[in-house]
């Protein structure tokens, strides 16, 4: 080779290096950690398809609470598991429900941490989908009243911010009115903006107990194969007030996530879903690979890609990770 010739070999030669020139940070404030809660006293109940998850009850939850917040972990999402469900999904809304239980109790623990709410109804339906179902189809403007009174309910019991995630035409804008209503112009709304109709949730619906009791989701959720309407829900959900967005899930959706950052100002959050956390960790179980490289790996190429929030279940390994200065390489 002539001398003088670029050699970017010389930059990767030593650790310092290579973690001087290094183009992406994840730090810990980049990380919103997902928390599954139940109803009951001293439950700690395993997730079989999410091996190191647990649905909790809210005394377990404020432990687990208290333990990310202490690890420097900014923010949970919480998502709940009611007792009862009924058409309707009252729980969801219902000023005794088990997340505005969970969010009184973890504000009161751990006051500095963020708490951000699911606000969808999947959870609380006894059909398990995400809106009002009228022979047989789910209906989308009767859904909204009720996904608003769902928000309104969170954020007067004390969370920071909600996230509706049930995929309704014109679901951020009837929050946002509805908040403003209720005297609560402060609390943000994080749109689910691309949330696609994806296999990857299928560890997801054994946690939240929201597997839909006929047909899917594909109605309401987004094909996988289309880019440009991703865009365009975008676009809707900022219109209609929408504080921060997200694309929904991460890794198979990392072109999504780059289009998205380019074309829209604000703040964009990225969901690493139960089915990338459960391929990591069960490949790394089985020995096929190394589950805390791979597990940064995949988190760095989601920051990376352009998201400046990372929702993922590896959240507290991940911080271990960046304290012992595991390298994503």
């Amino acid at each position: 080779m002539a001398q003088g010739v670029y050699r970017p070999r010389r930059l990767r030669e030593k650790a310092l290096l290579r973690k001087m020139v290094r183009e992406t940070a994840l730090t810990a404030a980049d990380l919103v950690y997902p928390l599954f809660v139940v109803h009951g006293r001293g439950v700690r109940q395993e997730i079989g398809a999410m091996p190191g998850q647990y649905q909790r009850s809210i005394d377990e939850l404020v432990k687990e609470a208290k333990d990310a917040a202490g690890m420097g972990i900014p923010a949970i999402l919480l998502f709940g598991i009611p007792e009862e469900k009924d058409a309707r999904g009252s729980g969801a809304y219902a000023e005794d429900g088990i997340i505005q239980q969970a969010v009184r109790a973890v504000k009161d623990t751990v006051p500095d941490l963020l708490v951000v709410t699911d606000v969808c109804l999947c959870e609380y339906t006894s059909h398990g989908h995400c809106g009002v179902v009228e022979d047989g189809v789910v209906k989308n403007d009767p859904t909204l009243e009720l996904i608003a009174r769902t928000a309104v309910s969170h954020a007067e019991a004390g969370a920071d911010m909600v996230a509706p995630s049930d995929m309704m035409d014109g679901r951020v804008g009837a929050i946002r009115e509805a908040l403003d209503e209720a005297s609560l112009v402060e609390t943000p709304i994080m749109a689910y903006s691309a949330k696609y109709a994806s296999c990857f949730y299928g560890p997801f619906r054994e946690a939240a107990q929201s597997t839909p009791q006929f047909g899917d989701r594909r109605s309401y959720q987004m094909d996988p194969a289309n880019g440009l309407e991703a865009m365009r829900e975008i676009a809707l959900d900022v219109d209609e007030g929408a504080d921060i967005v997200m694309v929904k899930p991460a890794l198979p959706y990392l072109d999504i996530i780059s289009r998205a950052k380019a074309e829209f100002g604000l703040p964009l959050a990225a969901y690493s879903v139960s089915g990338e956390y459960a391929m990591i960790r069960a490949a790394g179980r089985l020995g096929w690979l190394d589950e805390g490289r791979a597990m940064m790996e995949a988190l760095v190429s989601i920051k990376r890609a352009g998201a400046d929030i990372v929702i993922t279940y590896f959240a507290k390994d991940a911080v271990r990770a960046i304290e012992r200065g595991l390298e994503s390489r």
